[in-house]
């Protein structure tokens, strides 16, 4: 059913870095919740209040924030279709992240508001009334709010995004309340204990931890997260395909939202190789990058000498120095510059953040171990910390 809506109700849906198609998307989940979040909003109103269940009448109120929330993100998801302007060269592409954050937000106020009325209801407790037609009403909210989450899920995954992704986990979140919530009402017949209290509280606990994880998901992709390994590997086999590229490294991705991604790198080159070969090298792979991968990259060349005996001297002695530090640190770019009274060993060294040396005592251990081959040397590193 999902991929016959989205063939019916959206043109050109395989086009999905196009900013237009992806709004059509959004409003077909937009449009789609906020039906069926009204449908059971007041399913579970009547449901709620036949029954006088805090846990049902707490469910219905939830599905009502959920309206405002498709409405959200239906304006937040036009406001990122809008193109690049000279405030925004970039896109407006971030708001789809404020979007999803709003809507964690809405999630965790809604779980503290049941968690206290939760709580209200054990202190106080009141009787709960078993129906059929409650029974019934509930079953059937459960596998609306199944499908909805399946539906979201289908299409954040068919355009690689995170407010939909958002959507679908709230609707698995409403489903989860819901049943408990069923729950609750067929144990108070049989229990004299304010299960349909606690029902509530296991409920809110569970919306909390949901709108807790989609906060900080969220935040890490404001803040910026590194790039994803998956496509450091694809550029890196990328790189492999052209024979003037040793390697690539120092590879950083910028995230401008699902459908603007720039990133850069620095390409290790031939140092006999011409400027005009070297150019047309990095030129191609910039080109290739975004064909296959979307990403708009920046390529920096780095000269490396190659078949050189007294660098690959050098290099072998580092590599050796750096295993006795700690084998998780590289290093790139290795060159020698001869000056008057020294010879400056110029490299790049990676450090990983888990490695509790400082940047200045690992360059100490360095230099006195090099100091004991040879004290000509002396090092000019750029520490990465990664």
């Amino acid at each position: 059913m999902s991929r016959l809506l989205v063939k019916l109700f959206i043109k050109d849906p395989e086009n999905i870095k196009e900013p237009t198609v992806r709004k059509q998307y959004f409003s077909l989940s937009s449009i789609i919740g906020i039906c069926c979040n009204i449908l059971l909003f007041s399913v579970k109103l009547i449901t709620g209040l036949l029954s006088n269940s805090i846990a049902v009448l707490s469910d219905a109120f939830n599905n009502l924030s959920d309206c405002a929330s498709c409405m959200v993100t239906l304006l937040g998801c036009k406001i990122a279709a809008k193109p690049a302007d000279r405030s925004h060269p970039f896109g407006h592409g971030r708001m789809e992240y404020l979007t999803s954050l709003f809507i964690a937000v809405i999630i965790c106020v809604m779980g503290i508001g049941l968690f206290r009325d939760s709580a209200e209801k054990i202190i106080r407790p009141e009787d709960v009334k078993l129906s059929a037609v409650s029974v019934i009403l509930l079953v059937s909210s459960i596998g609306v709010k199944l499908w909805m989450s399946f539906f979201n899920k289908f299409l954040g995954k068919k355009i690689g995004s995170i407010v939909l992704e958002a959507v679908s986990q709230d609707s698995r979140n409403d489903a989860v309340s819901t049943f408990v919530a069923l729950v609750s009402l067929l144990l108070s017949g049989f229990i004299n204990a304010p299960v349909d209290g606690i029902a509530g509280v296991l409920v809110s606990l569970f919306i909390l931890k949901s709108g807790y994880e989609m906060i900080r998901d969220i935040v890490d992709e404001i803040l910026g997260k590194p790039a994803d390994p998956d496509d450091i590997g694809r550029i890196k086999k990328l790189a492999e395909n052209d024979p003037r590229i040793i390697g690539v490294h120092d590879i950083i991705i910028h995230n401008y939202g699902p459908a603007k991604v720039i990133g850069s790198c620095h390409a290790e080159i031939c140092s006999t190789e011409s400027f005009i070969n070297a150019h047309e090298a990095v030129d191609d792979l910039e080109h290739t990058i975004f064909e296959k991968l979307g990403i708009y990259m920046t390529i920096h060349m780095d000269p490396v000498a190659i078949d050189d005996e007294r660098v690959d001297e050098c290099r072998t002695l580092m590599t050796k120095i750096l295993k006795g530090i700690d084998s998780a640190l590289s290093y790139h770019d290795f060159r020698i510059v001869d000056c008057e009274s020294s010879t400056k060993l110029v490299f790049d060294l990676s450090v990983p953040f888990e490695t509790s040396l400082t940047d200045g005592e690992i360059k100490r251990l360095i230099d006195e171990r090099l100091a004991e081959k040879c004290e000509e040397f002396e090092t000019i590193i750029t520490f990465d910390r990664y």
